[in-house]
Protein backbone atom coordinates (compact mmCIF):
# COMPACT_ATOMS: atom_id res chain seq x y z
CA UNK A 1 0.00 0.00 0.00
CA UNK A 2 1.57 3.40 -0.71
CA UNK A 3 2.18 6.01 1.69
CA UNK A 4 -0.85 8.70 0.87
CA UNK A 5 1.54 11.49 2.80
CA UNK A 6 4.31 10.87 0.82
CA UNK A 7 2.60 10.70 -2.20
CA UNK A 8 1.32 14.34 -1.72
CA UNK A 9 4.17 15.55 -0.97
CA UNK A 10 5.66 14.49 -4.20
CA UNK A 11 2.91 16.32 -6.31
CA UNK A 12 3.17 19.42 -4.16
CA UNK A 13 7.01 19.25 -4.63
CA UNK A 14 6.62 18.88 -8.69
CA UNK A 15 4.02 21.88 -8.36
CA UNK A 16 6.92 23.95 -6.84
CA UNK A 17 9.33 23.02 -9.21
CA UNK A 18 7.45 23.56 -12.27
CA UNK A 19 6.37 27.14 -10.23
CA UNK A 20 10.02 27.91 -10.30
CA UNK A 21 10.86 26.69 -13.23
CA UNK A 22 8.26 28.94 -14.58
CA UNK A 23 9.29 31.74 -12.92
CA UNK A 24 12.52 31.79 -14.19
CA UNK A 25 11.92 31.38 -17.88
CA UNK A 26 8.96 33.61 -18.21
CA UNK A 27 9.65 36.50 -15.78
CA UNK A 28 9.81 38.87 -19.21
CA UNK A 29 6.03 37.63 -19.83
CA UNK A 30 4.86 38.95 -15.55
CA UNK A 31 4.59 35.09 -14.96
CA UNK A 32 1.93 35.11 -11.68
CA UNK A 33 1.58 31.31 -11.18
CA UNK A 34 0.41 27.88 -12.02
CA UNK A 35 -2.37 25.31 -11.17
CA UNK A 36 -1.47 21.22 -11.66
CA UNK A 37 -5.15 19.71 -12.64
CA UNK A 38 -5.43 15.84 -12.74
CA UNK A 39 -7.59 14.61 -15.29
CA UNK A 40 -8.62 10.62 -16.75
CA UNK A 41 -7.01 12.13 -19.91
CA UNK A 42 -3.75 12.96 -18.71
CA UNK A 43 -2.63 15.92 -17.10
CA UNK A 44 -3.74 19.90 -17.23
CA UNK A 45 -1.55 22.75 -16.42
CA UNK A 46 -3.02 26.41 -16.19
CA UNK A 47 -0.83 29.22 -16.55
CA UNK A 48 -1.13 32.61 -15.46
CA UNK A 49 0.76 35.54 -16.70
CA UNK A 50 0.37 39.07 -17.39
CA UNK A 51 1.90 38.73 -21.29
CA UNK A 52 0.10 35.10 -22.25
CA UNK A 53 1.66 35.88 -25.82
CA UNK A 54 5.25 35.73 -24.53
CA UNK A 55 4.62 32.41 -23.37
CA UNK A 56 3.26 31.29 -26.35
CA UNK A 57 5.18 31.93 -28.50
CA UNK A 58 4.82 32.19 -32.29
CA UNK A 59 2.90 29.51 -33.57
CA UNK A 60 2.74 28.28 -30.21
CA UNK A 61 5.98 26.94 -30.63
CA UNK A 62 6.72 27.24 -26.78
CA UNK A 63 3.77 25.88 -25.69
CA UNK A 64 5.28 22.42 -27.47
CA UNK A 65 8.70 22.59 -26.07
CA UNK A 66 6.93 23.38 -22.68
CA UNK A 67 4.90 20.20 -22.62
CA UNK A 68 7.82 17.78 -23.88
CA UNK A 69 10.05 19.25 -20.27
CA UNK A 70 6.53 18.70 -18.58
CA UNK A 71 6.63 15.15 -19.49
CA UNK A 72 10.45 14.20 -19.94
CA UNK A 73 11.19 16.24 -16.71
CA UNK A 74 8.47 16.43 -14.04
CA UNK A 75 6.95 13.43 -15.25
CA UNK A 76 3.96 14.56 -15.96
CA UNK A 77 1.50 12.28 -18.02
CA UNK A 78 -0.25 13.56 -21.40
CA UNK A 79 -0.02 17.42 -20.11
CA UNK A 80 -2.39 19.98 -21.28
CA UNK A 81 -1.12 23.15 -21.47
CA UNK A 82 -3.72 26.25 -21.11
CA UNK A 83 -2.31 29.79 -20.65
CA UNK A 84 -4.70 32.76 -19.66
CA UNK A 85 -4.11 35.87 -18.40
CA UNK A 86 -4.21 36.68 -14.81
CA UNK A 87 -7.41 39.04 -13.67
CA UNK A 88 -6.12 42.09 -11.49
CA UNK A 89 -2.83 42.33 -12.76
CA UNK A 90 -1.87 45.33 -10.53
CA UNK A 91 -3.13 42.97 -7.45
CA UNK A 92 -0.95 40.23 -8.37
CA UNK A 93 2.41 40.66 -6.17
CA UNK A 94 4.39 38.55 -8.47
CA UNK A 95 3.39 40.52 -11.12
CA UNK A 96 4.16 43.86 -9.93
CA UNK A 97 7.77 42.75 -8.32
CA UNK A 98 8.32 41.38 -12.02
CA UNK A 99 7.34 44.21 -13.70
CA UNK A 100 9.37 46.42 -11.25
CA UNK A 101 12.13 44.01 -11.45
CA UNK A 102 11.97 44.76 -15.29
CA UNK A 103 11.71 48.60 -15.05
CA UNK A 104 15.15 48.37 -13.27
CA UNK A 105 16.62 46.17 -15.85
CA UNK A 106 15.74 48.60 -18.22
CA UNK A 107 17.41 51.81 -16.24
CA UNK A 108 14.75 53.72 -14.82
CA UNK A 109 15.75 54.95 -11.11
CA UNK A 110 14.28 52.57 -8.21
CA UNK A 111 12.53 55.05 -6.03
CA UNK A 112 10.60 56.71 -9.27
CA UNK A 113 9.76 52.97 -10.48
CA UNK A 114 8.57 52.08 -7.11
CA UNK A 115 6.73 54.70 -6.83
CA UNK A 116 4.76 54.00 -10.38
CA UNK A 117 4.27 50.51 -8.94
CA UNK A 118 2.99 51.98 -5.52
CA UNK A 119 0.00 54.01 -7.91
CA UNK A 120 -0.96 51.52 -9.92
CA UNK A 121 -1.53 49.33 -7.37
CA UNK A 122 -3.20 51.34 -4.79
CA UNK A 123 -5.71 53.02 -7.57
CA UNK A 124 -6.16 49.36 -8.03
CA UNK A 125 -7.92 49.17 -4.90
CA UNK A 126 -5.49 47.45 -2.80
CA UNK A 127 -5.91 48.18 1.15
CA UNK A 128 -2.02 48.83 1.84
CA UNK A 129 1.06 47.96 -0.46
CA UNK A 130 4.53 47.80 0.86
CA UNK A 131 7.65 47.67 -1.66
CA UNK A 132 11.30 46.75 -0.54
CA UNK A 133 14.18 46.95 -2.60
CA UNK A 134 17.44 46.41 -1.84
CA UNK A 135 21.04 46.09 -3.52
CA UNK A 136 24.02 48.64 -4.22
CA UNK A 137 21.43 51.57 -4.41
CA UNK A 138 23.62 54.68 -4.23
CA UNK A 139 26.81 53.27 -3.01
CA UNK A 140 29.15 50.29 -3.09
CA UNK A 141 27.25 49.07 0.52
CA UNK A 142 24.59 47.26 -0.24
CA UNK A 143 20.98 48.49 1.52
CA UNK A 144 17.42 48.62 1.12
CA UNK A 145 14.79 51.23 0.61
CA UNK A 146 11.41 50.71 1.81
CA UNK A 147 7.69 52.11 0.63
CA UNK A 148 4.93 51.84 2.34
CA UNK A 149 1.43 52.65 1.60
CA UNK A 150 -2.17 51.74 3.45
CA UNK A 151 -2.64 48.85 5.90
CA UNK A 152 -0.11 46.00 5.86
CA UNK A 153 -0.70 43.06 7.71
CA UNK A 154 2.47 41.32 9.44
CA UNK A 155 1.04 38.41 11.65
CA UNK A 156 -2.25 37.00 12.43
CA UNK A 157 -5.09 35.35 10.48
CA UNK A 158 -5.27 38.05 8.06
CA UNK A 159 -1.97 37.67 6.82
CA UNK A 160 -2.98 34.22 5.52
CA UNK A 161 -6.19 35.15 3.13
CA UNK A 162 -5.54 38.99 2.63
CA UNK A 163 -1.74 39.55 1.96
CA UNK A 164 -0.01 38.68 -1.30
CA UNK A 165 3.82 38.64 -1.22
CA UNK A 166 6.49 37.89 -3.96
CA UNK A 167 10.05 38.58 -4.17
CA UNK A 168 11.60 39.05 -7.67
CA UNK A 169 15.53 39.97 -8.81
CA UNK A 170 17.17 42.18 -11.15
CA UNK A 171 20.50 42.09 -12.49
CA UNK A 172 22.15 44.86 -12.78
CA UNK A 173 25.80 46.64 -13.14
CA UNK A 174 26.33 46.89 -10.06
CA UNK A 175 24.69 44.17 -8.66
CA UNK A 176 21.91 41.80 -7.86
CA UNK A 177 18.91 44.23 -6.64
CA UNK A 178 16.13 42.42 -4.90
CA UNK A 179 12.55 43.13 -5.06
CA UNK A 180 9.71 42.51 -2.40
CA UNK A 181 6.14 43.13 -3.20
CA UNK A 182 3.59 42.91 -0.70
CA UNK A 183 -0.31 43.42 -1.49
CA UNK A 184 -2.98 43.88 0.77
CA UNK A 185 -6.39 42.70 -0.85
CA UNK A 186 -9.45 44.55 -1.20
CA UNK A 187 -11.29 42.12 0.95
CA UNK A 188 -13.17 42.51 4.40
CA UNK A 189 -11.17 42.77 7.31
CA UNK A 190 -12.88 40.46 9.85
CA UNK A 191 -11.22 41.89 13.11
CA UNK A 192 -12.93 45.21 12.35
CA UNK A 193 -15.78 46.74 14.57
CA UNK A 194 -18.42 48.97 13.82
CA UNK A 195 -21.09 50.19 16.07
CA UNK A 196 -24.43 50.71 14.56
CA UNK A 197 -25.98 53.76 14.88
CA UNK A 198 -29.11 54.25 16.72
CA UNK A 199 -32.71 54.89 15.34
CA UNK A 200 -33.38 58.85 15.00
CA UNK A 201 -36.16 59.98 17.58
CA UNK A 202 -38.32 62.67 16.37
CA UNK A 203 -38.11 65.07 18.68
CA UNK A 204 -41.13 67.01 20.56
CA UNK A 205 -42.01 70.14 18.88
CA UNK A 206 -42.72 72.95 21.43
CA UNK A 207 -45.28 75.89 20.96
CA UNK A 208 -44.68 79.21 22.80
CA UNK A 209 -46.12 82.75 22.21
CA UNK A 210 -49.95 80.68 22.52
CA UNK A 211 -52.63 82.56 23.52
CA UNK A 212 -56.73 81.29 23.71
CA UNK A 213 -59.61 83.22 22.16
CA UNK A 214 -62.74 83.06 24.25
CA UNK A 215 -65.64 82.90 21.09
CA UNK A 216 -68.50 83.21 23.83
CA UNK A 217 -66.67 86.61 24.78
CA UNK A 218 -65.77 87.30 21.17
CA UNK A 219 -69.62 86.94 19.77
CA UNK A 220 -71.06 89.02 22.59
CA UNK A 221 -68.62 91.93 21.73
CA UNK A 222 -69.49 91.29 18.46
CA UNK A 223 -73.30 91.82 19.15
CA UNK A 224 -72.67 94.64 21.39
CA UNK A 225 -70.87 96.66 18.85
CA UNK A 226 -73.76 95.48 15.80
CA UNK A 227 -76.41 97.18 18.34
Amino acid sequence: MPNIKRYFLEKSMVKVMIDEYLAKQYYNAEYAGVEVLKTPIGTRVIIYAGRPSMIIGRGGRNIKQLAQIFEKVFGLENPQITITNVENAELNARVMAFRLAIALEKGYHFRRAAFISMRRIMNAGALGAEIIISGKLTTERARYEKLKEGIVYKSGQQLEKMIDRAVAIAMLKPGVYGVEVIITKPLKIEDKISLKESPSVPQEVSVTNVTFIDESAQKSEEKGESQ
